[in-house]
């Protein structure tokens, strides 16, 4: 079974991030995706964790998936891969020390590079989902990354959300990944290019966007000009996936096509969030 070392990918995606170009991932869920963005030239993909628990448990973003089913994704895309992949690790499924698990496990899974964010994952019973754990268990997650990573070229990419605190605060957070040696910072929640300008300002590490096809956010020579090395924009492929499935077995039923649903309704329908809200709402939320 031919495919670029490990090694060789890391060391291409290490190339992507200290060359002069932004570049876009393409969403790999499977090997045969993966397959399909290196053949259509593609540099890089990611394996998002929203993707994931839809794939492997047909379930909403809810920190559900455990660390062993997405390192088993990871690994069944790391054996065909022929370009990069990014994993997104989510917040490394626990503290420092379930870190350093998620950081062996992936690395030898054969990811080229993985996102560690500083969401409060799982939800805290009583609290929002979009919470941040403190910079300082942040930096201290980081560092345990770097402690349980054997390949060096192994990259790990600092995630934060600009948009659920203030801009300096984003800054101080960035900045202090930046001394704990993340190789790369990945930002979520960024309004525009003024905004990204005033976080990326004083900033060596190159940039990863989740932009989301925010279209004030897709001028790659701007954006690269700014240290954006890499912008996802969305799962779009995965969700087409799941709509052309639909389609095709409506099609055979021989039912009429009915009110057209979009890729984004049919996840709705079927990874039934509803029930997980409800349960929320049961047993995480304070009832006053």
């Amino acid at each position: 079974m031919h495919h670029d070392s490990h090694p060789a990918l890391r060391q291409r995606f290490r190339a992507l991030l200290s060359g002069p170009t932004c570049h876009h991932t393409a969403s790999v869920f499977d090997p045969l995706s993966a397959r399909i963005a290196a053949d259509l030239g593609f540099e890089v993909g990611i394996l998002g964790g929203s993707v994931a628990s839809l794939q492997v448990l047909a379930a909403p973003d809810v920190a559900l998936l455990t660390l062993g089913e997405f390192v088993e994704q990871a690994t069944r895309i790391g054996r065909v891969a022929r370009l990069p992949v990014i994993a997104d690790a989510d917040h490394g499924y626990g503290n420092a020390l379930n870190v350093m698990r998620t950081v062996a496990e992936l690395e030898r899974a054969g990811v080229a590079a993985l996102t560690l964010e500083d969401t409060l994952l799982p939800a805290a019973f009583g609290r929002r989902s979009h919470d941040l754990i403190s910079v300082e268990e942040g930096v201290g997650k980081l560092r345990a990354a770097r402690q349980a990573r054997t390949d060096p070229a192994l990259a790990l990419i600092a995630r934060t959300h600009a948009g659920v605190q203030d801009t300096t605060r984003t800054v101080q957070r960035i900045q202090a990944y930046q001394q704990a040696g993340a190789d790369g910072i990945c930002l979520i929640g960024v309004r525009d290019i003024a905004h990204l300008q005033q976080l990326a300002e004083g900033l060596q590490l190159p940039l990863m966007l989740i932009a989301y096809g925010n279209p004030v956010l897709q001028d790659g020579r701007q954006l690269a000009e700014l240290g954006v090395r890499l912008v996802v924009n969305g799962h779009g492929a995965y969700f087409a996936a799941v709509k052309a499935t639909y389609d095709s077995l409506r099609a055979q039923r021989g039912l009429a096509a009915a009110e057209p649903a979009g890729a984004s309704e049919l996840v709705a329908r079927y990874s039934q969030p509803d029930d997980y809200l409800a349960w929320a709402r049961e047993f995480l939320d304070v009832h006053e």
